[in-house]
């Protein structure tokens, strides 16, 4: 059923739907219009109400928390008060002792003498000898168990509750209840501040409507009927939980007649919890005259539909017009145009497809151009794989290199023994092999050293003490995967252009480690160094489209590898001080390249 009615309602034309609308949202709603204008009235009559009592609760938050404010300065002086902290927790040997300090300690009957908001003040220790004078009082199990001693002990902050004592000296009063803790004592006692009643229902008096604050346990401290004092909410029975009501406005009965209720939260400073306001008044006599506003209501009627009316044709106009013109646009994207740009205004549904079918014109021009790019890169890549394996074979290994090794060998042979010829020769048979074995594909960080290792073995032998090397990689990069012979390259430049060019001893050092996702290859050497123009012009040329230089094409190659495979970011770094050395140095991302 609900598809077919979808169905029905997709068939129908732009200007069918919205005369249907019109009689669905105007046309019925007029019939129900009086009902809605006599409601509507009413509703004022009490908003009107509700408004001026709510400026009443407001009136009267604002007043109590200027009477509040006062025992709540005076917990604040009696929570760092030498003499209060002395009294409590001193232990007295006999009860003249401790008569002599009740007598002597005067604060809290001088509070109560200078301020009329309070009606008394005591402090609840648990100090055994301490005995009950109304003003000390020791914390017996009843105390303990009593719901405002347990929450004050949860916290410093202010506390305010009706106490509903059963003891012999009851409070029956809104209380200041607050945790006074003493650090170097290792100890702590409950502060109760209990407020003057006269004063507390004397902000009430004089309110047009019944007026009450309750604490949060739904006891009414105060009233505007000194008889509810004391009382529940519950008790009350209002036909609602007032005691769980939020602020705001709701309805309910109050002895037996339709009310409305204000509800509005008191949250002194510093407290724990807060009080409500609450402020009750019958609805019958507010609304009386509700049903004189016929007339309004019918002129009411008439301007909806005028306006309705108006507003649907306007619609209808602007909506048909704008999808015309996004269908002109979609026909011409259709028939291959990929310049058309759509420009219709607006933030709704038609503006929104509007900014998509330019955004999907432009996301298509965008992958046909990365489309191409792509292409023309994997070439390039493809083609420098292919070139750099004759170039590295003819480049890396070269027969004046082999001609020194081979001489070297047999100048050896007739000094010393066959054990280091045979080794000389072996890892000379080593390097080789490797070479040869060289595809396009990928090799790893520890094979790839196992040849620079070997060229360097060779080379070590052939310069004696005028080489020197050291290796060092990070053990989790052993058995990454990177492009073959891009540090063996650089460890011959580091030989040729520095030992050769250099009496006395050369060190060349190989660092691979592993800094925070990134794989940082370093090839130093201490060799003759190069001067800042000879630099410019082998970056210019390493970097540059074209091989102009063949005594650097080792380097070029790692570098164009390094470039096409990683991105421009990861190409050869060069520094170099002349006469004292030179640094050549390429990161690679450790985070996305495959392990062994």
């Amino acid at each position: 059923m609900l598809k077919r009615l979808i169905r029905t309602t997709n068939n129908l034309k732009l200007k069918h739907k919205l005369l249907i609308s019109y009689v669905l949202v105007v046309m019925i709603p007029v019939l129900i219009v009086g009902l809605a204008v006599t409601s509507y009235f009413r509703q004022q009559a009490l908003d009107n109400a509700i408004g001026q009592t709510i400026i009443n609760v407001d009136k009267i938050k604002s007043q109590t928390a200027t009477m509040l404010r006062v025992p709540t300065d005076i917990s604040n002086l009696l929570m760092f008060n030498a003499d209060l902290k002395e009294i409590v927790n001193k232990r007295y040997k006999s009860v003249v002792e401790l008569t002599s300090a009740y007598l002597a300690y005067k604060d809290f009957q001088e509070y109560r003498r200078l301020y009329r908001e309070i009606a008394g003040i005591r402090f609840y220790s648990t100090n055994p000898t301490l005995i009950n004078n109304l003003e000390f009082i020791p914390v017996d199990k009843q105390t303990e168990e009593s719901y405002w001693y347990q929450q004050a002990l949860k916290t410093t902050s202010i506390g305010w509750f009706y106490i509903p004592d059963k003891e012999d000296n009851p409070v029956h009063k809104l209380s200041l209840v607050r945790k006074v803790p003493f650090a170097e004592y290792r100890t702590e006692g409950v502060l109760m501040i209990v407020i003057n009643q006269d004063e507390l229902n004397g902000l009430l008096r004089q309110e047009q409507f019944e007026t009450m604050i309750t604490d949060e346990q739904g006891y009414v401290v105060a009233a505007k009927n000194t008889e509810l004092v004391g009382k529940t909410l519950d008790e009350l029975d209002f036909g609602v939980d007032l005691q769980n009501q939020a602020k705001g406005t709701i309805e309910g009965d109050f002895r037996g007649e339709p009310s409305n209720i204000v509800i509005d939260e008191l949250g002194p400073g510093s407290s724990m919890n807060s009080l409500k306001v609450i402020s009750v008044f019958a609805t019958k006599n507010i609304v009386k005259d509700a049903n004189t506003v016929s007339l309004i209501g019918m002129i009411f009627i008439i301007l909806v539909l005028v306006i309705a009316l108006l507003f649907v044709y306007i619609i209808s106009f602007l909506t048909s017009n704008r999808l015309l013109r996004l269908s002109k646009h979609l026909n011409k994207l259709a028939l291959g145009d990929l310049n058309v740009t759509s420009r219709i205004d607006g933030n709704d549904e038609i503006g929104q497809l509007s900014r998509q079918f330019n955004y999907m014109v432009k996301s298509i021009n965008e992958l046909m151009t990365q489309v191409v790019e792509a292409t023309e890169q994997n070439n390039q890549l493809e083609i420098a794989q292919k070139e750099i394996k004759l170039k590295m074979m003819a480049s890396q290994i070269n027969p004046h290199f082999l001609f020194n090794a081979l001489e070297s060998i047999r100048m050896k042979a007739h000094i010393k023994g066959e054990a280091e010829i045979a080794n000389i020769v072996r890892l000379l048979g080593k390097l080789m092999r490797k070479s040869l074995e060289i595809g396009s594909g990928k090799t790893t960080f520890r094979a790839e050293l196992e040849m620079v290792r070997s060229y360097l073995e060779i080379q070590k032998f052939r310069y004696g003490d005028r080489l020197a090397f050291q290796i060092h990689i990070d053990p989790e990069v052993e058995k990454m995967y990177i492009p073959p012979l891009i540090i063996q390259p650089l460890v011959e430049n580091a030989i040729v252009h520095g030992l050769e060019n250099k009496e006395g001893t050369v060190r060349v050092h190989i660092s691979i480690r592993l800094v925070e996702n990134i794989v940082q290859i370093r090839v130093d050497d201490n060799g003759a160094g190069i001067t800042p123009e000879r630099l410019a012009e082998v970056m210019q040329f390493i970097c540059g489209p074209e091989e102009q230089e063949k005594s650097r094409i080792g380097m070029r190659n790692v570098h164009q590898r390094l470039t096409l495979t990683y991105g421009e970011p990861y190409g050869i770094q060069i520094t170099s001080v002349y006469g004292e050395g030179t640094e050549v140095s390429f990161t690679l991302p450790a985070g996305g390249d495959q392990h062994v």
